[in-house]
């Protein structure tokens, strides 16, 4: 049972683990809660960005669900911290260290298996958990009379309504945009193979439909976006001069501890975007050094799959590629 859930996790880590940017805070959650006051409509953001994969309301309950929704999470928190600090502080405790023991939904746990540690920067847990308490978040059709049925109250759904304007976005985040919403759906349909077909089926789709997949977003986005490396797995990801030249600038700053921000290009009615893929320790599983990080099964699987395989002996921190996207800049 462990070496299967181990296997569950390597492989959804060879699409989802390896985050958009370098972490850039590790502090105490106490000392972390006591940051000043956030925006909603960031926190908002980030909770979409970071937490919808698994916990999006808009799954069915008896579809390919592999996490109750947010507003699940947010009902079992406020049944055992009445107050916003300790709500906060339960959340950040339990995302960076998740546990049965310290866990507030162990029948979740059951249906859906503990959720995995995140690399995700405390700031931003502390503004999604900050969010979650002070607003009105989206819930399914069916959760309301759910959670009656069992708890009587309707305490999950407290909270100020929030409106958010959306202004127009600029080039840089209309890049970023494009770029997290690919990965969303990547990362949705290769977890829900692995739920409901099993790893090698997944292995297959990582192989077979991460292009396609990629091609309907760029046609849904009016955009060109590409996944590209110096050691790519796939050749087709082999990056050009221009991509080649702005991953060693990305692998230069994240190396030196430097605050890194997209590089964009306007050049005749185009924008041309690059924002780095970073390693965490995670993604060494599939990325790591053979026979040391790469357990020798996985190593054969993904030998036989991609027999030109450059993309392994990297360690945590490290640049594995970049989003290498273009789109016309009046996509706005």
């Amino acid at each position: 049972m462990m070496k299967k859930l181990s296997l569950f996790i390597l492989f959804v880590l060879l699409m989802l683990s390896c985050k958009e940017g370098p972490k850039t805070t590790d502090g105490d959650p106490e000392q972390v809660a006591q940051l000043s006051a956030y925006s909603p409509e960031a926190g908002k953001k980030l909770m979409e960005t970071k937490c919808y994969l698994c916990h999006n309301p808009s799954v069915p309950e008896n579809g390919q669900r592999i996490g109750p929704p947010m507003v699940a999470v947010k009902a079992h928190y406020l049944d055992v911290y009445k107050d916003k600090e300790a709500f906060v502080k339960g959340i950040m405790e339990f995302v960076k260290a998740p546990s049965e023991e310290n866990t507030m939904m162990r029948g979740a746990v059951r249906r859906f298996g503990l959720m995995p540690s995140q690399q995700f920067p405390e700031e931003e847990i502390q503004k999604i958990a900050e969010y979650i308490y002070d607003y009105q978040i989206e819930e399914p059709d069916w959760f309301k009379e759910h959670w009656m049925d069992r708890r009587g109250d309707s305490l999950y759904n407290k909270g100020k309504k929030l409106t958010v304007i959306s202004p127009e976005k600029s080039p840089k985040e209309l890049g970023m945009k494009y770029a997290l919403e690919t990965k969303k759906v990547l990362g949705k349909n290769l977890m829900g193979t692995i739920q409901n077909k099993g790893v090698d089926e997944a292995v297959v789709f990582c192989n077979e439909k991460a292009y396609p997949l990629t091609d309907s977003m760029s046609t849904n986005f009016n955009a060109r976006i590409k996944r590209v490396s110096d050691k790519p797995r796939n050749p087709n990801n082999k990056a050009n001069a221009t991509e080649l030249a702005h991953i060693t600038t990305f692998k230069n700053k994240v190396a030196a501890g430097a605050s890194v921000e997209p590089i964009l290009k306007e050049e005749n009615g185009k924008v041309y975007f690059y924002y780095p893929i970073v390693t965490n320790t995670m993604c060494l599983n599939c990325h790591g050094t053979p026979q040391k990080e790469i357990e020798p099964e996985v190593l054969a699987h993904l030998s036989q799959l991609y027999p030109d395989d450059k993309a392994t002996g990297y360690g945590p921190n490290e640049v594995r590629g970049i989003w290498s996207i273009v789109f016309d800049a009046s996509n706005n």
